[in-house]
């Protein structure tokens, strides 16, 4: 099966060609058809970039990534494609210019086949709530596979691709892959260039992974990462690649009592977590709890600053310039309402509603500057842990994937799956999500670990050291 970098290379050093490879998972996408996980499959450029890379590999000069096949999330842009943030309200609208992260990958011979269905521009935790359909977990096709990035990690769970791409606004790669059974890596915050990221909340989003090892979510990061004259918010430092390398030394390792504590966790996440927690002070690493007194406000916290965020950024979407437009509307102001009205989805609206409600004049001291004061707080008191701790570990997701409708109906219990993964974002930590453990039904879930502010690749160094286990 080629599930990995590494498979598709020993493929292609037993004979095959990187056109091989394509077709093979071509194939393997119509064998699925049914999950939902692809909105478009880019069968007539894949192709025709599959055949650029054997003739470059004939001649000896292929990049890094020869022979990887990659998914990328609906609301990255590809020049000349379709890309829509699983939204109508973009019905119709084609890249005019490739996001940095995704050329990046393409100028070391990557293959692009196709993006991939997600929530409604990134708003959701099942991916329930896309325009153009539901995302079918490849685990038990009866659950959720988790949101907003489902359909990349479905796609990955399944074995349609080498890896996706996600983006992660409060847990959007790292929930997903939790549900799926895969590696979801979110780099610190600024790391990789957000040029070409339709935008949900900008202060948060960040493009990360999903793979079915550290090792490829390593190549990955460091070839998407560095700086990018398009995005101000980079760090600005040299991007150099990163290595894995097992701990040299014992560790320090936190975990957050209240995590571990939460009434709605699992029983069985609860103890095989701990199980993994233990297993690491048995080999001589410093494991202790910690307290964080915000656990029970970063929630509320996250969604008055991404609501708000998200109202100012989805403003451009006004069935003017460009995306759908109302058929029957006439007038600016009309036209505006009618088309906003039409190509939203339900969650959407809710959340513009929110953030203008808490960006509006009487409002913005009492949520939008108070929810940013105590953002101030939750940084604080990370980089505190971190002063005394390497890595922080806690469950990635309360339990495994639910049933499709099961918290569809109360929007609160929905955004309580990012209970244990929002931190990272807030705090602007890198942050991964490692499949080391299944329920008794065989159903996995995640160990959540965050590392220290640019610390990606120590934090990928110690991912590597628990899966190799």
């Amino acid at each position: 099966m080629l599930n990995s970098f590494a498979s598709v290379q020993e493929a292609l050093d037993s004979g095959k060609s990187v056109s091989d490879i394509l077709e093979h998972y071509l194939l393997e996408i119509e064998k699925n058809k049914h999950l939902n996980a692809f909105l478009e499959v880019f069968e007539e450029s894949a192709r025709a970039s599959a055949k650029e890379v054997d003739e470059k590999r004939a001649a000896g000069n292929a990049g890094k990534l020869a022979g990887m096949v990659i998914g990328i999330k609906d609301n990255m842009a590809y020049k000349g494609h379709k890309v829509s943030s699983g939204s109508k309200i973009l019905e119709g609208f084609e890249s005019l210019y490739t996001a940095t992260a995704v050329q990046r990958l393409i100028d070391e011979d990557a293959i692009i086949i196709g993006r991939l269905n997600c929530d409604e521009f990134a708003m959701g935790s099942s991916n329930e709530n896309s325009a153009y359909g539901k995302v079918l977990n490849p685990n038990n096709e009866k659950t959720v596979p988790g949101g907003s990035s489902g359909g990349s990690s479905a796609a990955m769970a399944a074995g349609l691709c080498t890896a996706t791409l996600g983006s992660d606004t409060g847990g959007s790669i790292r929930q997903p892959a939790s549900f799926t059974g895969t590696v979801g890596f979110k780099p610190t915050y600024g790391r990789i260039s957000r040029f070409g990221l339709l935008a949900y909340a900008s202060s948060f989003d960040q493009i990360g992974t999903f793979t079915s090892n550290v090792e490829d979510a390593t190549l990955l990061t460091s070839i998407m990462a560095g700086m990018d004259e398009y995005d101000s918010t980079l760090i600005q430092e040299p991007q150099k690649a990163y290595s894995i390398e097992a701990p040299k030394e014992k560790l320090k390792i936190a975990y957050i009592k209240d995590c571990f504590n939460s009434e709605g966790i699992n029983p069985i996440v609860k103890a095989k977590s701990e199980a993994i927690l233990e297993k690491l002070k048995a080999e001589g690493h410093e494991v202790a709890g910690v307290d964080f007194p915000y656990l029970d406000i970063m929630v509320p916290t996250y969604y008055v600053l991404t609501t708000a965020e998200a109202s100012s950024n989805l403003s451009r979407y006004d069935g003017v310039h460009y995306g759908y437009r109302a058929q029957d509307a006439e007038g600016v102001e009309p036209t505006y309402k009618k088309s906003r009205a039409e190509g939203f989805g339900e969650e959407v609206k809710r959340r513009i509603m929110l953030g203008t409600f808490v960006l509006s004049q009487g409002y913005y001291d009492a949520y939008y500057t108070k929810a940013q004061k105590v953002r101030r707080l939750i940084q604080d008191k990370t980089k505190e842990i971190f002063k005394d701790y390497d890595f922080i570990i806690s469950p990635t997701t309360p339990d495994v994937a639910f049933e499709f409708g099961a918290n569809s109906a109360d929007p609160i219990t929905m955004y309580l799956q990012d209970i244990f993964t929002v931190q990272a974002n807030l705090a602007g930590n890198p942050a991964i999500s490692l499949p080391l453990s299944e329920d008794e039904n065989g159903m996995p879930f995640g160990l959540h670990v965050m590392g220290a502010s640019k610390d990606d690749e120590n934090l990928l160094g110690f991912s590597a050291y628990l899966m190799n286990k």
